[in-house]
């Protein structure tokens, strides 16, 4: 079904589950019976790799989608440092909670200029360092072993940015990055510019370390957009964006992962950067989504996760029918998939409701 999708002659709507490692982390006794928790998984290498094996089989065993199921031809793994890698990559404390993801908390809200203190981070040192021991051991480890008689492969790490804008409330703290984006702006391009720099030139270094082609495609996220408004973004962030693409620019359309509301950005980022995959939180009108970017543009989403891990699945089937009525399917570059990112705990059938729904629902008339 996706080989029919990404040709151009989708005979439906493929259905699709975006899992991460807080799903399967929580997600006990099923897909972690030893009860392993983050703090242990980011300081043990061979954990890392070993939980990302059996996580993996655990999906492809359990989970009902249009992705590859059973036994795959290869098993990918990858360094696994979620989304506080670029913030403690400029310094912050990581921090581990029980029962959360892990994070970084913000270092630099009382002098923001700290950050910038001791030049353009080293793209290997600090916290990179250890990505970067991890990366070579990965490495080692998938070229003499495979599992479940299938090769392993290590993908590429630490290439494409969280965002800028993202970053910025991550290193200075919300209220001191928007306050300053106001009050400041000098101010604030100034740091930006210095985050961006440091950012250009950590992708850059990992995509050699990594031999990245370079007419991969760029694909960004940067959540925290979702929280201002178009002209603050246009002012602020959108140069950002551009000079990221720009030195990344292969020719090719772009993607973006935006979670929230940030819709109202999706024809700012199509028309100025040439971002035609947009894949998308919640909450999300996919109508108008549609009628705003054209049926050329490629839009994920679907039920919000808090549906899929509360409801029935005869709720389920009918969000998924009201989506795939809105006008979302002019085109047929649309991909079903939770919005965003599926819960621990999320039933499985809940999760088949929604496959079985898209089947039923995501052919076009």
């Amino acid at each position: 079904m996706l080989a029919a999708y990404h040709a151009g002659k989708p005979a439906r709507t493929p259905v699709c589950l975006g899992t991460s490692t807080r799903f399967f982390m929580f997600n006990n006794p099923g897909a972690n019976p030893a009860g392993v928790e983050f703090k242990e998984y980011f300081e043990n290498p061979d954990l890392m790799f070993d939980l990302q094996l059996q996580f993996q089989r655990w999906r492809q065993f359990n989970l009902l989608q249009d992705d590859e199921l059973g036994l795959p031809e290869k098993w990918t793994v990858r360094v696994d440092f979620q989304n506080f890698h670029e913030a403690a990559y400029f310094g912050c404390p990581i921090e581990f909670m029980p029962g959360q993801v892990p994070d970084a908390r913000s270092a630099f809200a009382d002098a923001p200029e700290k950050v910038m203190e001791h030049g353009i981070p080293d793209p290997f040192g600090g916290v990179m360092a250890r990505a970067r021991r991890y990366y070579e051991h990965f490495k080692n480890r998938a070229a003499a072993e495979t599992f479940l008689e299938r090769p392993i492969e290590v993908a590429p790490g630490f290439i494409f940015p969280e965002g800028p804008f993202t970053l910025a409330c991550g290193l200075f703290g919300t209220d001191v990055a928007c306050v300053m984006m106001i009050e400041e702006p000098d101010r604030y391009r100034a740091l930006l510019d210095f985050l961006v720099t440091s950012m250009i030139g950590r992708m850059k270094a990992w995509r050699e370390l990594c031999g990245v082609p370079a007419d991969t495609n760029f694909w960004y996220a940067d959540d925290s957009i979702a929280m201002i408004s178009t002209e603050m973004f246009r002012e602020f962030v959108l140069p950002d964006h551009r000079r990221m693409c720009e030195v990344f620019d292969n020719g090719k359309p772009r993607s973006i992962h935006l979670c929230g509301d940030a819709t109202r950005h999706f024809p700012m980022l199509q028309k100025e950067l040439n971002v035609q995959s947009f894949d998308t939180g919640f909450p999300v009108d996919f109508g108008a989504v549609r009628r705003a970017l054209g049926p050329g543009a490629e839009i994920l989403g679907g039920p919000h996760v808090e549906l899929l891990l509360s409801a029935t699945p005869g709720q389920v089937r009918e969000e998924v029918r009201r989506i795939m009525e809105s006008g979302i399917l002019e085109g047929g570059k649309f991909i079903l998939r939770e919005g965003n990112n599926l819960a621990p705990g999320t039933p499985l059938e809940n999760t088949e409701a929604m496959y079985h729904a898209g089947r039923e629902f995501g052919v076009r008339g």
